[in-house]
C-alpha cells in the first residue's frame, strides 16, 4: 500500500470560519464515513499519538460525538485497548450500526452507545480522558455551545480532540492536466459557497474558553486500492456535480457537462474506470483543553 504521511504544526491561526449546516443523508454519510475510514483513516494513529503526548499517557474514557457508522470508535477502541468508549449519535440506524460493528469486533464490554441531538447539548458522561469530535463539529448548529458544554464535561486533565478536513481531497494524477484545472476550479468553487466541511475552528475555540496544546495537518497520500480510490473519487466528483450547480450555480454549464460525464459508469472516461487516480488528503487536528480561572491549562 503506498501511503505517505506529512505533519504540518500551525503557529498562526487565521480567523476563517464556515458555518453552514447542509446535512447529507444517513445512507450518504455512511457510504461516505466508511471510504473516509478505508483511504483515510491512517490519521487516526497519529491523531492518538497526539492524545498520548497531551495526557501523558493513554486515556481511559472516551466519548465519540457524531461517531457516525463507528468506524472512528472502533479504530479509537483499537488503539486505545485498556479504554471504555461511549458513541454518540443522533441517528438512531447509525448507533445500531456501531453496536452490530462492536458485536462482530469483540468489542461490547468496552463500547457503548447513544442517541442524543447534540444541537441539544451532550448527553450524561462519566468525566471522559478524551471527547472526540471528527468531521462533526461542522454539521452542529452552535458549535461555541457545545465546545464550553465539553469543557464543563472532561476530567481535570482531559482533552477535546476536533478533526476537520484541511483540504478538499485530490485525486488527479501529475499527468492529467485536464482533471487537476478541474479539481481546481471545483475547490475553489466550493470555497465560495463556503462548504461547512472546510470549517476553522480556531476562534471558536478560544472563544469557548479552551486553549490549543496542539494543532497539526496530517497529509495522506495513496494510490490503493485502486478500486476504493475510484469509488472516493466519484463521490466527491458526485458532490461538486450537485452541490455547486444548483442551486448554488458556481460552476459554468462545460464544467457541468463534464462532471456528469467523470461520473457515469457508462463512459469510455469515467473516474469508475480509472485505476491511476492518487488520493492525497488532509485532517486538520485541534488538542484543546479547558482554560483555568487563573489563566492557565486545567
Amino acid at each position: 500500500m503506498a501511503t505517505s504521511h506529512r505533519h504540518d504544526d500551525h503557529p498562526e491561526h487565521p480567523p476563517h470560519e464556515h458555518h453552514q449546516h447542509e446535512h447529507p443523508t444517513h445512507s450518504d454519510l455512511a457510504a461516505a464515513l466508511d471510504l473516509d475510514a478505508e483511504l483515510v483513516g491512517d490519521h487516526l494513529d497519529d491523531a492518538a499519538t497526539l492524545i498520548v503526548e497531551a495526557l501523558g499517557g493513554p486515556p481511559a474514557r472516551i466519548v465519540d460525538l457524531g461517531a457516525g457508522t463507528g468506524s472512528g470508535t472502533e479504530a479509537l477502541a483499537r488503539r486505545f485497548p485498556d479504554a471504555t468508549l461511549l458513541a454518540v449519535d443522533s441517528s438512531p440506524a447509525m448507533t445500531e450500526t456501531i453496536d452490530r460493528r462492536a458485536r462482530a469486533a469483540g468489542l461490547t464490554d468496552r463500547v457503548t452507545t447513544v442517541v442524543a441531538d447534540l444541537d441539544r447539548g451532550l448527553p450524561q458522561m462519566r468525566r471522559p480522558d478524551v471527547i472526540w469530535a471528527a468531521m462533526s463539529l461542522h454539521h452542529i448548529a452552535d458549535a461555541g455551545a457545545l465546545l464550553r458544554s465539553a469543557a464543563t464535561a472532561l476530567g481535570s486533565e482531559g482533552v477535546l480532540v476536533i478533526v476537520e478536513m484541511a483540504g478538499l481531497p485530490r485525486f488527479a494524477p501529475d499527468d492529467d492536466a485536464g482533471l487537476r484545472a478541474l479539481e481546481d476550479r471545483c475547490h475553489a468553487a466550493a470555497a465560495r459557497a463556503g462548504w461547512e466541511a472546510l470549517a476553522d475552528w480556531t476562534t471558536t475555540i478560544g472563544d469557548a474558553g479552551l486553549e490549543i496544546a496542539r494543532d497539526r495537518t496530517i497529509r495522506v497520500e495513496r494510490a490503493d486500492p485502486a478500486a476504493q480510490v475510484s469509488r472516493y473519487a466519484v463521490h466527491w466528483f458526485s458532490q461538486f456535480r450537485h452541490r455547486l450547480d444548483e442551486p448554488a450555480g458556481m460552476l459554468s454549464r462545460a464544467d457541468v457537462e463534464l462532471l456528469d460525464t467523470l461520473i457515469d459508469s457508462a463512459q469510455p472516461s469515467s473516474l469508475h474506470r480509472r485505476t491511476d487516480l492518487r488520493l492525497v488528503a488532509e485532517r486538520r487536528v485541534w488538542i484543546v483543553r479547558p482554560i483555568r480561572a487563573d489563566g492557565g491549562v486545567e
